[in-house]
């Protein structure tokens, strides 16, 4: 079995690495995502499974952020799959707009409410099978559900996810669901649902789409694509973003001092 392409450094920097090579890179790597952030956690606003199935689905084509400016009054309105259910369309309409795709949503959500009731009296189930069964939600959303409203853990593969798993050499595979079973072969499934979080918040603060700062992350040792973007110091530390950008330079052994303050307010990737 040959090892995965996350970019065609992986040919020269981990050349002839085994499938075990390949699982003991992954672990470490993971355990390195804990220790770089601690922070990582579901950023969707929610009290029970509902509530969160709700938000996953208007989070498709908006950001997180979006979706918990508009879920309080949203939630307020609608409390169980009953009010869901029953729900009056324009009005649905009108809360869900920011979020795009509004009228789309609303007929998920809509339609949710009703199949939650027709099938498991009013509740969400915790169970694979039964919840991509459901409309609006499909493996990724039901793993979201899972990991974060159940405590079962799930791999969660967003766009962040596929790009980093490619570039860190776990995978080579742009297949939602065979990059998730790929990657649970290669992690401990007890970690599958902070790796996820952990892997997102890498993707949104250090290893970004088009530029990663690669001379500023904590996994510059272990990673097949180190040189997809700037390796000094100072141009990568500029890279950086969100809150924690100078704990990161610090964690990655760089000065803090050279994460401008512009890099420490700016939004994360989305």
């Amino acid at each position: 079995m040959t090892p995965p392409r996350a970019a065609t450094a992986v040919l020269s920097r981990f050349a002839g690495e085994t499938p075990l090579g390949r699982k003991r890179r992954a672990r470490k790597m993971a355990r390195e995502l804990a220790e770089t952030h601690p922070d990582a956690h579901c950023e969707l606003d929610f009290t029970n499974p509902l509530e969160l199935a709700v938000a996953t689905i208007l989070s498709a084509q908006t950001t997180d952020v979006r979706v918990n400016q508009v879920t309080p009054e949203l939630f307020r309105r609608y409390r169980s799959a009953a009010d869901y259910a029953s729900a009056d369309r324009e009005q649905m309409e009108a809360l869900l707009r920011p979020t795009g795709f509004f009228r789309a949503k609303t007929n998920s959500l809509i339609r949710l409410g009703q199949a939650l009731l027709e099938h498991h009296d009013g509740q969400i189930p915790g169970k694979l099978d039964q919840l991509v069964k459901l409309p609006g939600i499909g493996r990724k959303t039901a793993n979201v559900i899972l990991g974060n409203a159940f405590g079962v853990p799930g791999i969660t593969v967003d766009t962040h996810f596929r790009r980093l798993t490619n570039r860190f050499g776990w995978v080579d595979e742009q297949d939602e669901v065979k990059i998730e079973f790929l990657v649970a072969d290669l992690i401990e499934k007890r970690d599958w649902t902070m790796l996820s979080h952990r892997v997102i918040f890498h993707g949104r603060r250090v290893c970004h789409s088009r530029t990663p700062a690669c001379g500023a992350c904590t996994l510059k040792a272990m990673c097949p694509s180190f040189g997809t973007g700037p390796t000094e110091a100072a141009p990568a530390a500029k890279l950086l973003k969100g809150p924690r950008a100078r704990e990161l330079a610090v964690a990655a052994g760089v000065d803090p001092a050279l994460v401008p303050a512009a890099a420490v307010l700016a939004p994360e990737e989305p």
